[in-house]
């Protein structure tokens, strides 16, 4: 009766941030046989949005560590094996034995247990793996199917997204129950599978789950794709996406393929939902930024700012912030739910940054609330931070405005598409000497030009167009910073 716990404990990868389903291992930082204490930091991974160090939860020896560097795993997939000799508190290798043991005791115990026992752990870094199965536990109703519960899988199956049907009958009856289940009308299935039928045009509503508690599996949506009487608009969505895995065919001595995944994956997404789901308005000007550019070289012998960046981009960010005070609906979001607009009395200035592992655009928080020492000083540590790749996400999370800096590239101008949530972007192109008509005269003279995107739902061309020049008369006539500050 008596069952042996091993001391060997499973760390899952973690949801580290924003409901993220997968995360890149970038470098382990341990080997099996070396010795980890509670809180050390054992590996580096890379989500959609940053690269966050792993500490592990506990004391021991590691025995295994499960995928290789460059390998991209599920959220709630174990990782890393450590072998807590020693530990009194049970195994959660050994969930499998345990469910299966309890309800043969007793049917109704394994029913209470995870709502009273767990609850939900994985998902913050640091603090382990709960012993109950998946997160779908808590969507469960207690007196819905005890003999069920005998069936379920141990968790790593679950994970793996491959549970075997138990009990076949009560499938058909499930669909009209499911809504009930869960509390819910969203049918149950996990991210990878969610994903899965998206991927090949399946609406999960109309799939007959077999997984226990009417989880979809992976087998159900592919069931559903195969089907022949699946609906009429579903087939031609799902034929074009099942050859889809074969690879192309193609010179791998003359080309190169590059995986899109983490970091790049997700700018790519957002900035296609950004693209076609705002409507984008682009105006132009071309400034004077001579006496600016003055400025900046006196600045950079003030000793208030001794020790910090002084460059164009900080009182380009100042003239935006200034502007935005003069124009404060420029700041402003769009909630599509509510159909508002939501006017924001703060600025969390975005800037984009081009790093090794993509583009990434953090913000200053309350940027409109600091000095000009206070935001040379800020913009110093964001760069630098993003340069080493260690930007947090909630340092990329609830920006409002964005300045993206194409002049360090050569580049005259452009059109940049919004970061998605924000109203607007301000492009700044390269500063050089041109012919310039300065008081009746041509003269050489240092110029730019600015480029702003906005999302016309928000903000009309009258507003758009004030915003701009007020950027640049700014730039142009810099002691504006202190007349309309």
């Amino acid at each position: 009766m008596t069952t042996t716990q091993t001391p060997v404990r499973e760390f899952k990868m973690p949801d580290v941030g924003e409901g993220l389903t997968e995360a890149e291992i970038l470098k382990w930082y341990v080997q099996p046989g070396d010795t980890v204490t509670d809180g050390q930091v054992v590996c580096e991974v890379e989500t959609a949005k940053a690269a966050v160090e792993l500490p592990i939860p506990y004391n021991g020896v590691v025995h295994e560590l499960h995928f290789p560097e460059g390998t991209t795993v599920d959220v709630g997939t174990s990782i890393i094996a450590v072998d807590v000799s020693g530990g009194a508190a049970p195994a959660p290798e050994a969930p499998a034995a345990e469910p299966a043991a309890a309800p043969a005791e007793q049917p109704a115990e394994p029913e209470a247990e995870p709502a009273a026992g767990s609850g939900r752990q994985p998902v913050l870094v640091g603090y382990g793996v709960a012993t109950s199965a998946t997160r779908r536990r808590p969507r469960k109703a207690a007196p819905e199917v005890p003999a069920q519960q005998a069936a379920v899988t141990p968790v790593p199956a679950e994970l793996n997204g491959h549970p075997p049907a138990p009990v076949p009958a009560p499938a058909p009856a499930s669909p009209a129950e499911q809504p009930v289940v869960g509390g819910r009308q969203r049918p149950l299935a996990k991210p990878p599978v969610r994903k899965l039928a998206k991927d090949l045009g399946v609406d999960l509503a109309t799939v007959t789950p077999t997984g226990p508690d009417g989880i979809i599996t992976r087998e159900d949506v592919h069931a559903a794709v195969a089907a022949p009487e699946a609906p009429a608009p579903e087939a031609p969505t799902a034929t074009p996406a099942v050859p889809a895995p074969a690879p192309m065919p193609y010179d791998s001595a003359r080309e190169t393929r590059i995986p899109v995944k983490g970091v790049r994956k997700a700018t790519a997404a957002a900035m296609v939902g950004s693209a076609f789901t705002a409507p984008h308005v682009t105006e132009f000007v071309t400034v004077d930024v001579t006496r600016t550019m003055k400025l900046i070289e006196e600045l950079k012998q003030d000793e208030e700012f001794t020790g910090l960046r002084v460059n164009p981009l900080l009182l380009i960010a100042k003239a935006l912030l200034v502007a935005v005070r003069r124009n404060p609906d420029i700041n402003a979001s769009w909630d599509e739910a509510a159909q508002e607009i939501v006017v924001k009395h703060y600025v969390n200035l975005g800037i984009a940054a081009a790093t090794p592992r993509g583009l990434i655009v953090p913000n200053i928080k309350d940027a409109h609330a600091k000095t000009l020492p206070q935001l040379a000083e800020s913009l110093g540590e964001l760069v630098s931070t993003a340069r080493e790749g260690r930007t947090s996400p909630s340092a990329m999370q609830n920006g409002t405005v964005t300045i993206t800096n194409v002049g360090v590239f050569g580049v005259d101008t452009g059109t940049p598409i919004l970061n998605p949530g924000e109203s607007a972007i301000l492009a700044v192109g390269t500063i050089k000497l041109q012919p310039w008509v300065h008081k009746g005269k041509v003269k050489p003279r240092q110029v730019t030009t600015l480029a702003l995107s906005f999302d016309h739902r928000l903000i009309d061309g009258e507003l758009g167009s004030k915003f701009l020049a007020d950027v640049a008369a700014i730039l142009e006539q810099p002691k504006r910073l202190i007349s309309w500050a």
